[in-house]
């Protein structure tokens, strides 16, 4: 689809850990459509490398739609893509507050239309989490290359 539609993509990952982009380079011909990721897994790289704020990591936690957003229009801009998913969550079995628990996972995305993010709550183990949320965000994107 996204050769199809002439875009390019890009991946800004977090608790996924690089599995959105394993999943897509094991696409044969992805390397017409994909440019590459970053993977953020620290609040330093998501701030010093993709641009997301201090006050943003401060006021909402690394864990939360906004964090999300401003890690794929961070990522779009540094990667020079059309597109950029974008994933932060808890994949467990720690890390979980009253406020957000393990399985936890706000997603990304970035297109010039607009920046948009959703929010899930998976219900597997740490490797089912991770799972779970690098195929949501695929299936995102299908949805948003669909819409087009």
């Amino acid at each position: 689809m996204l050769q199809g539609k002439g875009l390019t993509l890009g991946v800004v990952e977090s608790a996924t850990g690089g599995l959105i982009s394993h999943l897509i380079t094991n696409v044969p011909g992805s390397s017409v459509y994909y440019k590459g990721s970053v993977t953020a897994y620290s609040n330093e790289v998501k701030a010093g490398v993709i641009g997301v704020t201090a006050e943003t990591l401060d006021r909402y936690g690394a864990v939360s739609h906004q964090v999300a957003e401003e890690m794929a229009q961070g990522g779009r801009k540094l990667l020079a893509v059309d597109i950029c998913l974008a994933d932060t969550g808890i994949a467990g079995p720690d890390g979980a507050t009253p406020e957000k628990p393990v399985g936890l996972f706000f997603l990304g995305i970035s297109h010039r239309g607009g920046t948009f993010s959703r929010k899930h709550v998976f219900r597997g183990d740490r490797e089912q989490n991770k799972r779970s949320a690098a195929e949501t965000a695929l299936a995102w994107l299908r949805e948003y290359l669909t819409s087009l």
